[in-house]
């Protein structure tokens, strides 16, 4: 679990603080990472906060931002691409690995399945291999094997 001060709030009030699980194992490890090799490098070790500026002060969201662009600008990527697209990403992967979509809602901090719902944007493939389940469901009874070979997916 990880605490975070200044989680994406609702609609018209500011920022709250919630706690999010991971469920990425990697993410778990560069996290660890980071805060085993990284962060004692800053020589702040009595700082609260996790993520901190070479000069000890807490990264700021601005700061997070123009780092991003300046990635984005050097590999050519769009300039739609901002660091609110990893969370349609976080939400995309889970829903196609398979997650719970209550938990996925519960972890972004959306009060309504349609705003996760929003934030969904499954690859044709895993919605096609979604859609041949269902019909052998409803049909057979059993979603047996067959729709992933059909969709050609893993």
């Amino acid at each position: 679990m990880m605490h975070v001060r200044k989680a994406k709030g609702t609609k018209g009030s500011g920022p709250r603080r919630r706690n999010v699980a991971s469920i990425m194992p990697w993410a778990v490890e560069a996290l660890e990472d980071y805060v085993v090799n990284v962060r004692p490098r800053y020589g702040f070790p009595s700082h609260p906060a996790l993520w901190l500026t070479e000069r000890g002060g807490r990264l700021q969201v601005r700061e997070i931002e123009d780092r991003f662009a300046l990635y984005r600008d050097e590999l050519g990527l769009p300039e739609e691409l901002v660091p609110h697209c990893l969370r349609h990403s976080y939400v995309t992967h889970n829903i196609e690995d398979g997650v719970d979509p209550k938990f996925i809602q519960e972890q972004v901090g959306h009060l309504y399945a349609s705003t996760t719902a929003l934030y969904t944007a499954v690859s044709d493939d895993f919605a096609n291999t979604m859609m041949l389940k269902a019909i052998e469901l409803a049909f057979d009874g059993d979603p047996g094997p067959r729709a992933t070979e059909l969709s050609g997916s893993r």
